[in-house]
Order: C-alpha cells, then sequence, then structure tokens
C-alpha cells in the first residue's frame, strides 16, 4: 500500500530532471567503469589503483545511506545533540586507529578481504564463522537501505512499497554488476557531493524556519525531552542509564570502543575501499582522509531531525505521545522537513541527495558482500581451482542473488521506527565479538586458530542473549542501551573464553605470524617509503591523524 499522504511530496517537473539527470550520471559511470574490468581483482579490488582523495571520500559516503542519513535524523529528532557521540566519539578514533596502525597489515598482507586476513590468522573455522556472519550482516543492512530507497520513490510517485523496493534494487544492481568496486566507488565520490548539496540548503532553510541556531535552542528545551538534548553528555536518554556516571561509561566503551572499533577497524564494507588505494601510503591516509568531513557530517544530519521534532505538527505529536500513535516514526524527520520546507527544483536537489545515500549504502554492502561471497566462501569451500574469468563471472551473480535477499530483508527493516535500534543491535552482533578476535589476536601472540573461532561463537551468542533478555523485559534497556550492553558483554566474554581457550590449545609458530602480528613484524613492513606525491606534509598520516583527533576534542568541548 502506497504510505499515507501525511509524506507526500509536491514534485514538479524540474525535481524529476534533477532526479533523472542524477540517474543519467549513475549508470553512466557504471558503464565507463566497466571498461577497466578485467579480471576479478579489477572487479572486487579495482585492481588497487585508486588515490587517497577518490578511496577517502567513497570510505565515507560508503558510509551515508540509510544508517547516517535516515537513522541518525531519526536520532536527532529523539535524542538531540547526544546522537554526535556516533560521529565524534563512536567513529573517528576508530578511524584514526584503522589508518596508522592497521591499514600496514591489512594493505601489507595483500588479502583481498577482512575474513582472508582472519584465514590466514587463525586459520579455517575462524575465517568461516566470520565470512558467513559478515555476508549474513550485509544482507540485512543492504535490506535497511534497500527499503528506505523505497520509501523515497514510494513518497514521490506514489508505487507500492513493494514494487519501489524492486525497482530501487533493480537501479542499484545495474552498476555494481557492470563496474564492480570501481563503480561503486567513484558513484559514492559522486553520492557525497549530491548529499551535501542537498542537505546543506536544508539545513539552512531550516534554521531559519525556527529562528536561527537560539531559536532551535529555545524550541527544544521548551520541547518534550527539554534542554537535555542541547548537550552531548552524558547522554543518558540514548544510553538507556539514568545514572550520568553509567551512562559516559556505556557511551565511551559500549559505543566508542567496542561497537565503533569493531564496525570501523574490522568491517570489510569500510576497508574494502582502502585496500583499492594505489600504495600503502594512500591506503593510510584513505580512513584519515575521511575523517575530516565525518566530524562534520552531524551538522547536516542531526541538526535538521531537531528541527522538525520542534517544527513539523505531526512529529511534534509523535513525540509528545512518547513515540507511539499518529502517521509519521521518527524516521520520518527529514521528509516531512523537506516536504514542509523547500520549493520545487530545491526538493529535487535533496530527494536526489537521499537516493544518492540509500544507494551509496546499499552498494557498499553489496560490493562487500560479492567479494567475501566468491573469494571467502565459493572459491575456498566450493568451486576450488578454477579460472579466474570465472570467479569474475560468479561474482556478478552472487550481486544478483545478494540483491534479491536484500529485498526480502528490507521487511525486517519496515518494522522498526528507529532503525538505529535496529542496526545497532546487528552491530553488536556481528561486529563487536569480531574486533575482539581481532584486536587480541593481532596484539597477542599466544592467541590459537581453536580460540579464534570459539571467541567469536561465544561473543555473538552473548549479544544475542543480552538482545532477547531485553526484548522480554528480563532486562530493561531502553534507547539503544541493549546494543551497547549487548556489544560490551560479547567483547568481555570474546576476550575472556580466548585466553581460556589459548591456554589450553597450541599456538602457531612466529615464523608463521610475521606480517599477522604486531611483535612480530618488522617496523619496515609495517610503514612505507614515500612514493612519487607522497611527499607533502599533508600526505603524512599520522600527523593528519593527530589533526583530526584534535579538532574531534575541540568539538566535544564545545557541544558538550
Amino acid at each position: 500500500m502506497p504510505l499515507d499522504s501525511v509524506l507526500r511530496l509536491d514534485a514538479k517537473a524540474v525535481d524529476y530532471i534533477i532526479i533523472a539527470t542524477y540517474f543519467v550520471f549513475v549508470l553512466g559511470i557504471g558503464y565507463l567503469a566497466k571498461r577497466a574490468v578485467s579480471s576479478s581483482l579489477d572487479f572486487f579490488l579495482s585492481g588497487r589503483s585508486l588515490p587517497a582523495w577518490v578511496t577517502g571520500l567513497a570510505f565515507i559516503s560508503a558510509n551515508l545511506g540509510a544508517i547516517e542519513i535516515m537513522g541518525m535524523s531519526a536520532n536527532g529528532a529523539q535524542y538531540g545533540m547526544p546522537t554526535v557521540h556516533y560521529f565524534w566519539i563512536g567513529a573517528i578514533p576508530a578511524m584514526l586507529f584503522l589508518g596508522v596502525v592497521m591499514m600496514p597489515f591489512y594493505y601489507g598482507s595483500k588479502v583481498r578481504s577482512v575474513p582472508e586476513f582472519m584465514l590466514r590468522r587463525f586459520g579455517k573455522p575462524a575465517h568461516l564463522v566470520n565470512a558467513i556472519s559478515f555476508a549474513v550482516a550485509q544482507v540485512l543492512i543492504a535490506g535497511v537501505n534497500l527499503f528506505l530507497l523505497a520509501t523515497i520513490v514510494n513518497v514521490l510517485l506514489g508505487w507500492p512499497i513493494w514494487v519501489s523496493v524492486i525497482v530501487a534494487a533493480v537501479i542499484v544492481l545495474s552498476y555494481i554488476t557492470l563496474g564492480g568496486l570501481s563503480a561503486a566507488i567513484y558513484n559514492e565520490v559522486l553520492q557525497f557531493f549530491v548529499i551535501v548539496a542537498a542537505l546543506l540548503p536544508l539545513t539552512i532553510v531550516g534554521l531559519h524556519k525556527v529562528g536561527g541556531y537560539q531559536g532551535l535552542i529555545d524550541k527544544v528545551t521548551a520541547s518534550k525531552g527539554g534542554a537535555e538534548q542541547l548537550s552531548a553528555w552524558p547522554g543518558t536518554e540514548l544510553s538507556g542509564f539514568n545514572n550520568s556516571f553509567l551512562s559516559v561509561i556505556g557511551l565511551v566503551f559500549g559505543l566508542g570502543f567496542v561497537l565503533s572499533f569493531g564496525y570501523w577497524t574490522t568491517n570489510f564494507v569500510e576497508v574494502q575501499r582502502a585496500m583499492a588505494s594505489k600504495n600503502m601510503s594512500a591506503a593510510r591516509r584513505t580512513p584519515i582522509i575521511g575523517s575530516f568531513p565525518k566530524m562534520f557530517i552531524p551538522f547536516i544530519v542531526i541538526i535538521p531531525g531537531m528541527i522538525a521534532a520542534v517544527a513539523v505538527p505531526e512529529l511534534q505529536q509523535f513525540k509528545n505521545n512518547n513515540g507511539t500513535g499518529g502517521d509519521v516514526t521518527y524516521n520520518d524527520a527529514l521528509l516531512l522537513l523537506m516536504r514542509d520546507l523547500l520549493p520545487n527544483g530545491m526538493l529535487g536537489l535533496a530527494i536526489t541527495g537521499l537516493l544518492a545515500s540509500f544507494m551509496a549504502g546499499m552498494a557498499a554492502n553489496l560490493s562487500s558482500f560479492n567479494t567475501v561471497m566468491t573469494y571467502d566462501l565459493l572459491e575456498r569451500y566450493v568451486v576450488k581451482e578454477r579460472s579466474d574469468d570465472f570467479y569474475l563471472r560468479t561474482g556478478r551473480w552472487v550481486t544478483v542473488g545478494g540483491t534479491v535477499i536484500a529485498i526480502g530483508t528490507a521487511a525486517i527493516a519496515s518494522g522498526y521506527s528507529n532503525l538505529m535500534d535496529y542496526l545497532q543491535q546487528l552491530f553488536s552482533f556481528f561486529n563487536a565479538p569480531l574486533f575482539a578476535t581481532f584486536i587480541l589476536g593481532m596484539f597477542w601472540k599466544r592467541m590459537t586458530a581453536a580460540a579464534g573461532w570459539i571467541g567469536l561463537v561465544s561473543g555473538t551468542t552473548t549479544a544475542v542473549l543480552v538482545f532477547i533478555l531485553s526484548e522480554t523485559g528480563v532486562i530493561n534497556l531502553p534507547g539503544q542501551g541493549a546494543s551497547f550492553v549487548g556489544a560490551g558483554a560479547a567483547f568481555v566474554v570474546d576476550i575472556l573464553v580466548s585466553v581460556v581457550v589459548s591456554k589450553v590449545t597450541r599456538a602457531k609458530q612466529e615464523s608463521e605470524l610475521v606480517g599477522l602480528v604486531y611483535s612480530l613484524t618488522p617496523k619496515e613492513q609495517r610503514s612505507e617509503t614515500a612514493g612519487e606525491g607522497d611527499h607533502g606534509w599533508y600526505r603524512k598520516p599520522v600527523l593528519l591523524a593527530g589533526i583530526s583527533l584534535g579538532l574531534v576534542v575541540v568539538l566535544n568541548i564545545v557541544f558538550g
């Protein structure tokens, strides 16, 4: 059934022309990228040939899907400024750690995926567990992006959601199967600029509507939730803890350490972009370059959500009723603001920005899904030792299969009024235990292969148990507290189980762990010789990371 008319956007011919022009560019990039695909390495990793500024913007754009745009604006409407923790605490420190410490191991080992790194460090059981869990996570998250992409088509054209889902899936599928990762990455660079061009005017117009930033402060203070929504700390509404100290601990450890580092340092969706870089220096700079636009995204995503919560009558009523009843949810914050504030032309640009964000997110999920399914599962365990051309063709068919599954998982996403609740739950299941296994194995040479897979399974099971206890009311953790606690518990259990199992099983020889364990890898293997064009101070990864971290500290002080 079409969405209720309360969300219908009054698009005119000029809006459709802007949207159509964007789709011509998207498919054109896919067609041009196809000409550069002659091997499976070209299709899955862009031939490891892209410059740092391209992979850096793609790194961020790949994360600018439903999670960032609709999910974070929904969080902004529901919780306010504490949502910035997902960026300043829950992203940037981990991104900098990835660039400075972990990329030398990923890129230097020439692995084709994160699960392949797990294979070399822990062997087949841990590799299989990681590859399967990652593949499942990607089609679930792709379903989120696909559902919201279909929602925009539904709102714009009035098509039923199921028709919108299929049409949206076909568009993304077209350019991924044509040009592989290169098509995804170059489209992500285009999509980054389109998204900013769409959301910045919406933020400016929205602030004008409520009387500037001071007007927003006054209206938020007088609204449900009050002045607490204007300060990032202690974020009790977001964390679910009434105690300020416990809230800070939950945010710093659960979100800032376990969930954040688990996502950014081991999630192949992001790491794949850095792996496509032309050399080690570019690979290390990729997440660091991405951290600079990342820290300012809250101002064009969270602020509009806060504006919508005080300026859109339907959303005000929904919030006053504690998130129940009515025809809208927090996920509709941006759509409602666009409906009320943007004239035609600007409306078309804003719709295009939303479409771009969901396509970027879904394309990132699919391009990493097809790599892991083809390289880590099919080639490793099912169809071995075939020609490179066979795996190139297989990768394209796997992309089709992943898209079909994502159409099914889109139905799950439709059942959540705030998609960040759903997504953080998935991250606590899949990313938190993987990070525990990964970080222990990288810095502790005694960790064994058996500990690798047993720790992963134990951690994941713990996170699922916390989720079940929360859903059944055994423990009361509102907001996204269950995700933070589940992630923390998964991390701790994974570490403890891994240590115990390692003590009673045999470790690999040290010679087998060079390039996989920090202490056993020579320093020259963990760094790079500056290549041509990489000598400027602004190309030094550690210096750039220091500047980025300093800016984040300043932002936390100013808005804390």
